[in-house]
């Protein structure tokens, strides 16, 4: 083996090879077979294994981590509503013990054999009935596990069809923490339509105003990208038609406050200026906006106590 000439540089892969190649990325020298064709000059193999987790890591258009399995937020998603379904069919279905925990119901109100009594929790329990639990009255979770309850097959069907569709999109636009984000203010947001505008013993419950959160977002960013998005457009009508349909006992406080809080949320995310402090505008928007919700759910709750 020849040994290095003293002063001269020598590959750092190979210290026993001369070279006077260097990676344009590092400075470091390379022999001849470390060095890979890069758009201008060559570089090391570290460097092109650095640049290939970069791109793989890559931003989204609108700022997100580019996911390596787009739509896997939104086949969790699906398997969480399937797996709560699961759970409430053996255990009653619309009968069951879980919905009345889940659901929503915007005031507490007592079961007492088959009759349902507006009276206080104490008196229910004291006369040996059971109590539903509404948000006004503390159950607050509601709001959000509501948006993953379902009974009827076709109810869970139509809304787990519709987030398949239209889930890995937007995944693949704005990176899957401000996807999650989407999905569950827009559920909120229909959450708080309902709290406000239904009944106060009315029970609500299913997927589908986060959906049609995913509905007004997608409307909101193919305008702004300027894609054809009359396809769309017609398929909400038919959903709008549907939900206003005499008979079909569909919460149409569900589905427009979640319309209107996908929309929302989507504008945030897609008219936040480009820089360094984008996600910072992004994520203070959606934080302000949650923060509204949460304080009309508040002032809702005020009103019914």
């Amino acid at each position: 083996m020849t040994e290095p000439t003293a002063g001269v540089p020598t590959c750092y892969r190979h210290p026993d090879r001369e070279s006077y190649i260097r990676c344009q990325r590092c400075g470091q020298p390379i022999c001849p077979d470390c060095m890979r064709e890069a758009a201008v000059g060559f570089q090391c193999p570290s460097c092109v294994s650095e640049g290939a987790k970069a791109t793989r890591a890559g931003r989204t258009t609108y700022g997100g981590i580019r996911s390596g399995k787009p739509g896997s937020v939104s086949v969790t998603l699906i398997g969480i509503n399937v797996a709560v379904w699961a759970a409430i069919l053996p255990t009653g279905g619309a009968g069951s013990r879980l919905v009345d925990l889940l659901a929503l119901r915007p005031n507490g109100l007592c079961q007492l054999g088959p009759g349902h009594f507006d009276v206080a929790r104490s008196a229910c329990l004291a006369n040996g009935g059971t109590w539903l639990p509404g948000v006004a009255d503390g159950a607050y979770w509601q709001l959000i596990t509501s948006a993953f309850a379902h009974v009827q097959p076709l109810h869970i069907g139509f809304n787990m069809l519709a987030l398949w569709f239209l889930g890995p999109q937007l995944e693949h636009v704005l990176g899957r923490a401000r996807f999650v984000a989407l999905y569950l203010v827009s559920a909120l947001a229909g959450s708080v339509s309902v709290f406000w505008l239904s009944g106060q013993y009315q029970l609500t419950l299913g997927a589908s105003g986060a959906v049609f959160g995913l509905m007004g977002a997608l409307l909101v960013i193919g305008t702004k990208m300027k894609a054809d998005i009359s396809g769309l457009w017609g398929w909400l009508a038919l959903n709008v038609l549907i939900t206003f349909m005499p008979g079909t006992n569909i919460s149409w406080q569900g589905h427009v406050g979640g319309l209107l809080g996908g929309a929302l949320v989507a504008a945030i995310l897609v008219l936040a200026p480009r820089g360094p402090r984008r996600g910072t505008v992004q994520w203070a928007g959606v934080a302000g906006f949650t923060a509204l919700l949460l304080a009309a759910t508040a002032l809702r709750v005020v009103q019914l106590s």
